[in-house]
């Protein structure tokens, strides 16, 4: 189905809600949009050893959290790379900044640099070519504040799920470590009862997937969430889906996305 303007989205759901499964199917149904992996962009820049790469592993080795503001770098950086940002003035990317930066200040201060007002700030492209998914990014209502003025999303989704439900299927999943196969007893039971349906090697579950855990998590990820989703209710691009499963949600949200994208 093809979009007839840029879709910039970002999913937000507690751990276990299926955020990974609905992105894979929005992909899927709407070829123009694609995935942007905050993490796979954080891992490529160290992998490559480009400057912010170099600083984000620094602040990596000593167990610390890597600073919005070079996130928000990395973001831009990707956005103008793909041709999804326009704009004269300065703007945050991977070239200009990073390299000066290298040579006047300590890789482990870039956590302390301001974001600054870009004069001829970029602006986003409305292509529907330049639709995507946000992945990871951003997780507080802070980093959205930053990131509205890089490129503004026009559709955050809330997927909701009862916690009962969640706390269900967290404790039916089990994985075959040797290949990442996850099953679940409730809705993608193995063949065999605890033996993986390709190798016939034992199941396991993951030390995070209990009750307990799990509790702190959705505690945690709601303290953040309320605030971030606030923010985007008041810009007015919030969209609150609720369903029991994956297969409830998914048409509710591909109508939503369809009102706002398609037609």
């Amino acid at each position: 189905m093809q979009l007839r303007r840029a879709a910039r989205v970002i999913l937000v759901g507690a751990p276990g809600v299926g955020k990974g499964t609905q992105s894979e199917r929005l992909l899927q149904r709407f070829p123009q949009l694609q995935s942007i992996s905050t993490g796979d962009l954080l891992r490529h820049n160290v992998k490559t050893r480009t400057p912010l790469g170099i600083m984000a592993e620094n602040t990596i080795k000593t167990g610390g959290l890597v600073a919005d503001d070079l996130m928000l770098r990395l973001i831009s950086g990707e956005l103008r790379t793909r041709g999804w940002l326009g704009g004269d003035g300065p703007v945050m990317t991977l070239a200009s900044e990073a390299t000066t930066a290298t040579g006047s200040r300590d890789a482990d201060d870039f956590g302390a640099w301001p974001l600054t007002a870009h004069a001829g700030a970029p602006a986003p492209s409305d292509d529907p070519s330049a639709s995507f998914i946000l992945d990871g990014y951003p997780r507080t209502a802070a980093q959205a504040t930053t990131l509205d003025d890089i490129i503004p999303i026009n559709l955050a989704v809330s997927i909701k799920t009862p916690f009962s439900v969640i706390l269900e299927r967290i404790a039916g999943r089990w994985v075959h470590e040797p290949s990442g196969r996850v099953y679940n007893t409730t809705f993608n039971a193995p063949r065999v009862p605890g033996r993986d349906d390709v190798t016939g090697e034992a199941l396991v579950q993951r030390p995070d997937d209990t009750e307990e855990v799990y509790r702190a998590r959705f505690r945690r990820f709601q303290e953040t969430s309320e605030p971030l989703l606030e923010h985007y209710a008041s810009k007015g691009v919030l969209l609150e889906v609720e369903g029991l499963s994956s297969d409830e949600i998914s048409p509710k949200l591909y109508r939503e996305f369809e009102k706002r994208f398609v037609g």
